[in-house]
């Protein structure tokens, strides 16, 4: 019984040294992944919390034209208020990491609100000269649905190189490209007074941009097709209720 307690002492401080290296591997390999993990699902976080508000405004103002049958003005005012109810959260926590205390009706009101309107606003009017074709095309850039400005504003901060191609035709303008005519075309001035679709440059731009900014436009609630007219582009379109 001694010899044998003896020999389990020793094969169990062989094992143990033996296995050391093996262990000290395991153990040195796993903080590594849990490193990698943890710094994915952070930044995955932060990507949600940063655009949350941005598409929130855009995604709850297109469900609210489309499905909602409101007019564009409530619609758009929907996905603002959606929104403001968003940075007010944001703002509110902290707010109160800092303070303690939670102030929300204040929150909304001086900051929150005057923020998202102001973005919305920008959005609306606002186009730089780098993100589209032409001076022509950018002129024509108010008579662009207003869910349509928000959302191309709204991708244009994430790729800085975007560029908009052709916003407004007329039935020339397809005689012009050697075209047939298109009388479906939301390129025309519709009834509501503003053109449905939009043009994007994709050549000269990787796969993955593309794919990305496609991705976007569908997931809001827009229709897109990826097509050759006169050059290979993206053509967006808000559907005509």
């Amino acid at each position: 019984m001694t010899l044998q307690r003896v020999e389990s002492s020793a094969l169990h401080q062989w094992e143990r040294i033996a296995g050391k290296p093996g262990d000290a591997a395991t153990r040195g390999g796993r903080p590594w992944r849990a490193w990698l993990l943890q710094v994915t699902r952070l930044a995955a976080w932060a990507l949600l919390v940063a655009s949350l508000p941005f598409l929130a405004l855009v995604k709850v103002a297109v469900v609210l034209y489309e499905r909602g049958g409101y007019p564009t003005t409530l619609a758009l005012a929907g996905g603002v208020a959606c929104t403001t109810v968003v940075v007010t959260a944001y703002a509110a926590w902290a707010w109160h990491r800092f303070t303690g205390r939670v102030r929300l009706a204040l929150v909304a009101r001086r900051l929150a609100l005057p923020l998202v309107v102001a973005y919305s606003a920008y959005a609306l009017v606002y186009v730089s000269a780098g993100n589209v074709k032409s001076p022509q095309v950018r002129a024509y850039y108010a008579s662009l649905h207003p869910l349509l400005r928000v959302a191309l504003s709204t991708v244009i901060l994430v790729d800085r190189d975007l560029v908009v191609t052709d916003l407004i035709r007329r039935r020339a303008d397809y005689r012009t490209m050697g075209l047939p005519g298109n009388d479906g075309s939301l390129h025309y001035i519709q009834p509501d007074g503003y053109a449905h679709a939009v043009d994007l440059r994709t050549t000269g731009r990787s796969f993955v941009k593309n794919r990305l900014v496609q991705a976007y436009f569908w997931s809001m609630g827009f229709a897109t097709l990826r097509h050759v007219g006169t050059a290979d582009h993206l053509h967006v379109e808000l559907p005509v209720r």
